[in-house]
């Protein structure tokens, strides 16, 4: 047996793991089965979502499809440490809009060996990295990255294009303002 492999009882072995893509790729989707198996499993499970984030439910946590899970949104990351007690498992929804201290957030859980797994948007509508995604990616154990289908040529989407003239980094919304796009698409209407 490799020592690695090994996790004594008393100190359980934590892990981040990341679930991101564009729009519509179905990050929520995920995330709410992992979590969802994690409760099935009997595992102590906590769900955390960014307090502006009320575009479906106050409360859930809700995929584009209407698949749902109870969550506690909260509007720092800071407040992650403070409401996760006694959990084996942590999910982080939207992770984007969060601040840049939710990468050490999460090392601190991970480190007490608690399994936390986040989604989000790995690109802002500009194709530029988007908040503290690209730093959870370079700490996490496993990363997922989902796509979606191109709306204008039916290709791999990678890209959240956004159809409105608004500039603001932060604007909530579903189809009437994104649209998933594949790097061809993508590149042609920014230009």
């Amino acid at each position: 047996m490799f020592l690695e492999n090994y996790i004594h009882p008393q100190h359980p072995k934590g892990s981040i793991e990341v679930i991101c893509g564009s729009m519509f790729s179905g990050k929520t989707e995920e995330l709410i089965r992992r979590l969802k198996r994690a409760q099935f499993a009997k595992q102590k499970v906590e769900i955390f979502k960014p307090a502006i984030d009320t575009r479906y439910d106050d409360v859930k946590v809700v995929s584009h499809n209407s698949t749902s899970i109870h969550s506690t949104p909260v509007p720092a990351s800071g407040n992650i440490l403070l409401l996760a007690n006694d959990v084996q498992v942590v999910g982080i929804d939207e992770a984007q809009f969060f601040d840049d201290g939710l990468a050490d957030v999460c090392n601190k859980l991970a480190n007490s060996g608690i399994r936390v797994i986040v989604a989000g948007l790995d690109m802002d509508y500009l194709g530029k990295p988007f908040g503290p995604i690209p730093a959870l990616l370079a700490i996490a154990e496993h990363v997922t990255k989902v796509h979606a289908i191109c709306m204008r040529c039916g290709s791999i989407a990678n890209y959240s294009h956004r159809m409105t003239s608004e500039s603001s980094l932060v604007l909530l919304g579903e189809t009437n303002n994104y649209e998933p796009l594949c790097r061809d698409c993508f590149c042609s209407v920014q230009n």
